[in-house]
Formats: C-alpha cells, sequence, structure tokens
C-alpha cells in the first residue's frame, strides 16, 4: 500500500492537515512512485480538482510575489547589483508599488538577490619620512578665480591586468580637472606628472595653493621640493579627515558613479581610454555643475574670462 512505511504515514497526517493547494503540490512531486488516483483519494482531493490545478498550480499571491520579484530584480541590476532590499523597497514604493520592506527581503534572499560589496581596496605600503604641511585650504572651496587654489588626489580602477591608478589636479574655482596621470603604479611619478600637467596648461601667474591629503606621494621631498621651486604652496589635510579634500573625493565618486559604475575593465589601457573620454570628452566640456552655475567647468570659465575683459 502507499503509506505501509512509517515514514510515510507520518508524512502524509501532516499533508492532510494543510491547505488544499499544498495537498496538490505533494501528489505532483510524487506522481513518479505513486498512482495519482491513489494519492488523491489517501489525502481526501478529487483528482479533477489536482488536474485543474496543474494548469495553474501558482495562488494569486505567489503570482504577485513572482512579479515583484521580476521588478526587484529589475531595480537590483539597475544599481550596479549594489542595492540591498531597503534601497530596493525605496525604489519599489516611488513606482507607487505597496509592499512592506520585509517581504522585499524575503523575496530577495528565496531568489539569491543580494548587494554586492565593492572589490578590495589596494593594500598601501608604508612611506617613507614625510613631510607634513599646514592645512591653508580650510575648506575655502570656492575662490573668486581660477588658478588661486588647486586639489590634488589618487584613486584606483580595477582591470583584469590589475589595478590602474589616476591622480588628478582640479582647479576649485570651475571644478575642472586640469591635470592627470595614470600608472599601473601608485608612485611618486604619478602625481608630479599630474601636476605638470596642470602647469603645462595653466601657466599661472601667481602662486597657487595645492591642497592634498597626507598620502605617503605628497609628504614625499619630491613633491614638497617641486612645489617650492614653481612657485607652488603646499597645503594638506588633517589626517584622517577626507572632508578637507572632499572636491577631489567628490570627482571621484561622480567618475565610478557615472563612467566605471563597479565595472572590471579588460586591460589597463581600456580603462584609460574610457576615463581620458570621461574627463576630457564630457567632465570638463559637457557636465553641468551645481556649483557653477549649472556650467560645465569650461564654459564657466570661459563666461569669467568674458566678463573680465569687458570690464
Amino acid at each position: 500500500t502507499l503509506f505501509r512505511t512509517g515514514q510515510h504515514i507520518k508524512k502524509s497526517r501532516g499533508v492532510l492537515r494543510k491547505a488544499v493547494r499544498l495537498r496538490y503540490a505533494f501528489i505532483r512531486d510524487n506522481t513518479r512512485c505513486w498512482p495519482v488516483r491513489l494519492l488523491c483519494r489517501v489525502l481526501d482531493v478529487h483528482p479533477s480538482g489536482f488536474y485543474a490545478w496543474l494548469q495553474q498550480p501558482h495562488s494569486q499571491r505567489e503570482q504577485a510575489n513572482q512579479m515583484l520579484t521580476g521588478q526587484i530584480k529589475q531595480f537590483w541590476l539597475e544599481s550596479g547589483c549594489v542595492y540591498g532590499y531597503r534601497k530596493i523597497h525605496l525604489d519599489l514604493r516611488d513606482t507607487g508599488q505597496q509592499c512592506g520592506v520585509n517581504r522585499v527581503w524575503r523575496l530577495m534572499k528565496r531568489a539569491g538577490i543580494k548587494a554586492q560589496v565593492g572589490y578590495r581596496s589596494p593594500r598601501a605600503r608604508k612611506g617613507e619620512d614625510s613631510i607634513v604641511a599646514p592645512d591653508r585650504l580650510q575648506r575655502q572651496f570656492n575662490p573668486d578665480a581660477p588658478d588661486e587654489r588647486w586639489v590634488t588626489d589618487i584613486t584606483y580602477i580595477r582591470t583584469h591586468e590589475g589595478w590602474l591608478y589616476l591622480a588628478v589636479v582640479v582647479d576649485l574655482f570651475s571644478r575642472k580637472v586640469i591635470g592627470w596621470s595614470m600608472q599601473p603604479r601608485m608612485t611618486k611619478e604619478i602625481v608630479l606628472n599630474a601636476l605638470l600637467m596642470a602647469l603645462w596648461r595653466r601657466n599661472p601667474q601667481k602662486a597657487v595653493l595645492v591642497h592634498s591629503d597626507q598620502g605617503s606621494q605628497y609628504t614625499s621631498y619630491e613633491w614638497q621640493s617641486f612645489l617650492k621651486s614653481h612657485g607652488l604652496e603646499g597645503s594638506m589635510s588633517r589626517r584622517g579627515n577626507c572632508h578637507d579634500n572632499a572636491v577631489a573625493e567628490s570627482f571621484f565618486q561622480l567618475l565610478k558613479r557615472e563612467r566605471i559604475k563597479k565595472k572590471i575593465y579588460g586591460t589597463r589601457e581600456e580603462a584609460r581610454s574610457d576615463i581620458f573620454d570621461y574627463i576630457e570628452m564630457f567632465y570638463n566640456s559637457k557636465r553641468r555643475h551645481g556649483s557653477s552655475d549649472k556650467m560645465p567647468p569650461t564654459e564657466y570659465e570661459n563666461r569669467y574670462y568674458r566678463r573680465l575683459e569687458s570690464v
């Protein structure tokens, strides 16, 4: 007989206490072992009801869950796979979807959807004896003219060939990237090359304040000597205080959010080309900034010089 063993007798009693649709599901899962009619008789359901359920086995709630899971996956993919259940719940709510945050969590867990953490940062190396300058910038991020205050920083981009490091110099007046350098290693040369490009492009006629963090490249003797020999005044953030160099940090956030988007480039050359395109073809010439009257950096500077000539 069907439930001759103790295991099946125990199992059948549990199923009999469940809703009819769960009994149907039990029958479906055991049709290879037992005839449908025998299973229906033991579980006290009619075969015609089982076959009707088989055509549409999901309840309205389950169908709604499936549709909601599809929306969740769409928002998750659009976020670059970085959103967790709380942010996806906010996205759903913005579209008018009425569901609780716990339901979103359950559906994401069931579908195996979870926020992906960023890749591990490259390990910092111990620097040489450092020269630390005072914080002369003091978070004064809005000068009255170009080439009064520059900020500089370094970030890293992941490729399948390894890390690519990017150093930039930003003019605080317009937020324009006036110097940059990319190299496979984080050396003193990368920051010196970025600053050299800025000097070549701008040719400032008076001393410029150049602000950085206390990274080993900026506290090196070579950096300090370069500043002095070119008539530049050094300034450094307080240790561990990223807000002192917020504009440079903000540029890197824009770059990674608007262009890189957590992708991993195939080669360093591919990354270099894409980052060049972002800086020179989009950010400097087209991207509007709230701090620059909604103008791109180049246009904002051009307006400044036109007004200066008309005075």
